[in-house]
């Protein structure tokens, strides 16, 4: 640790600090199929049940969510697409998936209610156990930001239904673009107003942590069920079972 000289520490937040295929699992088993017979998922499909109610049903709704939102902020990030903030991703994402669920009558069109509680569930996403605490804690020791993909409208409600508690939070909203772009770690650097190899960036994800690598950030990679573990080839500064693995690495007591 004595070669790795930390005054901030960064964190990615879905994923990361939040299970969020958890709260969208959530959303799509509160779905209900249309009462429109032209909208019913399955001939075999009870009237009252949604597919989704069932635990394949959920992962595969769920998967076609994760796909869009990666296809498109990858696209965003090309510049093949204008810039959208995650809201309105979201709502792309809930229209695919509450149709795929027959939750909506494709002959009449989105259903504004079903589309727009699904999308708010990406907002209700349940922090990990740790989460709380390990945040408390390394906030004695070290500012804390937030970085997020999230919009600045999302990550407010989003750290309120979980409990976060930042010394600052910083949306990609304020870039324009996504991360892995570079422009949004630089973000957290402007604000921190420091080097950016004083800067730690934690995340679950190695996409992200490389993507904080190029601008000159540390990197601390944290093990969640729903991350993007290391490659052989990664190099990070901090390898940890949890945010308490972390503080104690961090030597934060």
């Amino acid at each position: 640790m004595a070669e790795l000289t930390i005054d901030a520490v960064v964190f990615d937040v879905l994923g990361t600090l939040v299970d969020e295929p958890a709260g969208l699992r959530a959303g799509i088993r509160a779905l209900t199929p249309s009462a429109s017979p032209s909208a019913s998922p399955h001939p075999s499909a009870s009237p009252s049940a949604s597919p989704s109610l069932d635990d394949s049903g959920t992962e595969r709704l769920l998967l076609l969510w994760q796909r869009h939102i990666e296809r498109e902020q990858g696209r965003i990030v090309d510049g093949d697409r204008p810039y959208l903030p995650s809201d309105a991703l979201d709502r792309e994402a809930a229209e695919i998936v509450a149709r795929a669920a027959g939750a909506v009558d494709p002959a009449a069109g989105a259903a504004p209610d079903a589309v727009a509680s699904l999308a708010r569930a990406a907002r209700r996403l349940p922090p990990w156990p740790d989460t709380v605490a390990g945040l408390a804690r390394l906030a004695e020791r070290f500012p804390l930001i937030g970085l997020s993909n999230a919009s600045r409208t999302a990550l407010l409600e989003l750290n309120a239904h979980a409990g976060l508690r930042w010394h600052q939070a910083l949306s990609a909203e304020d870039a324009r673009t996504y991360k892995p772009d570079p422009e949004v770690y630089r973000l957290a650097v402007t604000v921190a107003g420091l080097p950016p190899e004083r800067l730690l960036m934690v995340a679950a994800h190695a996409w992200d942590l490389r993507g904080a690598q190029a601008l000159g950030l540390r990197t601390a990679y944290v093990a969640r069920p729903v991350g993007d573990p290391p490659t052989s080839s990664d190099r990070f500064d901090l390898y940890a079972e949890d945010l308490a693995d972390l503080a104690d690495q961090l030597g934060v007591s």
